[in-house]
């Protein structure tokens, strides 16, 4: 007999809301059958409208809150419910830690199977607001008035945005005057439907004492009215020292292309994550949440635990910070990475700091690390920071297959996370301890922080406390 789907789509049904989604959603029931909505909170019982059945799930937007959860709050920012670049400011600050935390804790029982796994409660942000230090805001027109802003949520309609509540101002700055600008100058704004049109994206970075650095992304070789647009842009904004064109001629949703010209100023910004600086040029990996990226690389050194003495392999190195903040505790340092310009980074951000005994290889690690065990070189600890997706298993393999006594896995998707955990379980590396750190105040996202120890060295360890207890 065919399962009957209890809702239709356009009809509305009061929704009893009991978990947030990863996407920051609310997840709830009707008549058992499980409902996504968007705006709703944990506790809550609202009127959604169905806007999509699927055979085990639909998707509602919010109409009524019947019951609110006392978590609630008014979104700070005035356009918060037609921009989707926030997901939470609903939620309060310190429900929305909770929340984050109970997301791993999900994570890592249900797809980990990690029942006695302790995930720590979430570390918050000093202040959630105004935290961003990169901004990559795409440029439209809408009823012939040049638009800049974040995406609506699900779609490519941009809201226009004067006051981001989570971008550092400096980068509020850059938006107003680069729409300005655009105004003033005529420039042709790009057209993603028709493939037509010159400016496409801006994107600003605010580095150490509020510098600026300001790229526009050209969908066209050249940039119309080049000179007066800087000279424009220097007038309005007296912080900025630097101004690039990017060249993206694709017609794909890649935000930047291969190939950046220095318009004016300085080629890159400085940074500043603890004692370390860095070089950020327009195409660079860096934290966007400077603060919070401090709480996160201490907490990578803590779980290391070194002494000095130590080998340690930083597998997905970017463009060394890790790395860079692991030297200044351990004998040696390995970087490795596949992007050869976040080496040419690495590289140069390991001689502005005057640090010595980090060496960075371009290349994949399930090749290098081999070839490293080979020249003789043994990681007491590795290092991962993978992309969303996390490691394969043939790279997490290759880590097991060094015999580190530690492994710090540090990600950015607690789904990922769980199941390498448990991929590394029967390779010989049990999960102690996860520490969710909140990078990104407002939205769905969480980064962690996991301790994995040689189960070999935990057996030892429990060894010898158990013979203490005796004594």
């Amino acid at each position: 007999m065919k399962h009957q789907v209890p809702v239709e789509k356009g009809k509305s049904y009061e929704i009893a809301i009991r978990t947030l989604g990863t996407s920051g959603e609310g997840v709830g029931r009707y008549e058992d059958f499980t409902v996504f909505v968007p705006g709703a909170l944990p506790g809550e019982s609202v009127q959604a409208a169905i806007d999509e059945v699927k055979k085990t799930y639909a998707k509602g937007h919010l109409l009524k809150v019947l019951r609110a959860s006392r978590d609630r709050v008014s979104p700070a920012c005035p356009i918060y419910e037609q921009c989707g670049g926030c997901q939470l400011q609903h939620l309060d600050y310190m429900a929305q830690l909770k929340a984050k935390r109970q997301q791993v804790i999900d994570a890592v029982t249900r797809i980990g199977g990690q029942k006695d796994l302790f995930v720590e409660p979430t570390i918050g942000a000093e202040s959630p607001w105004n935290y961003r230090n990169k901004m990559q805001f795409p440029i439209g027109r809408v009823k012939g008035k040049t638009v800049i802003g974040c995406f609506a949520q699900g779609s490519h309609a941009i809201i226009d945005t004067h006051d981001c509540h989570i971008q550092k101002e400096g980068n509020n700055e850059i938006v107003n005057a680069v729409r300005e600008i655009i105004t003033e100058l005529r420039i042709p704004v790009y057209n993603e439907d028709r493939h037509t049109g010159v400016l496409r994206h801006v994107v600003g970075r605010v580095g150490e004492n509020g510098e600026l650095m300001v790229v526009i992304v050209t969908a066209t070789k050249q940039l119309p009215r080049e000179k007066e647009f800087v000279k424009a842009l220097r007038k309005r904004l007296p912080h900025v020292v630097s101004i690039h064109q990017n060249i993206q001629t694709y017609r794909n949703n890649v935000i930047m292309g291969r190939e950046t010209n220095l318009l004016w100023g300085k080629p890159t910004i400085l940074d500043r994550i603890g004692r370390l600086t860095f070089h950020i040029s327009p195409r660079s990996f860096f934290q966007v949440n400077t603060k919070q990226a401090e709480v996160l690389y201490n907490k990578a050194l803590e779980f290391a635990n070194l002494k000095g003495e130590e080998t340690v392999i930083d597998a997905y190195c970017g463009t060394g910070t890790i790395t860079l903040f692991l030297a200044q505790k351990a004998r040696e340092v390995y970087g490795i990475e596949i992007v050869k310009p976040a080496i040419l980074d690495a590289q140069k951000n390991a001689r502005d700091n005057n640090v010595r005994n980090a060496e960075f290889i371009v290349g994949d690690a399930t090749e290098v690390m081999p070839r490293l065990y080979k020249q003789g070189v043994r990681a007491d600890v590795v290092v991962v920071d993978p992309p969303r997706a996390g490691c394969t298993e043939t790279v997490l393999k290759t880590f097991a297959n060094m015999h580190p006594d530690r492994i710090v896995y540090v990600s950015c998707n607690p789904a990922s996370l769980a199941r390498d955990i448990a991929i590394l379980e029967p390779l010989g590396y049990k999960a102690e301890k996860v520490q969710p750190v909140d990078m990104f105040p407002m939205t769905s996202h969480v980064e962690c922080c996991t301790k994995l120890v040689r189960a070999d060295l935990l057996e030892k360890e429990k060894a010898g406390k158990a013979k203490k207890t005796e004594e």
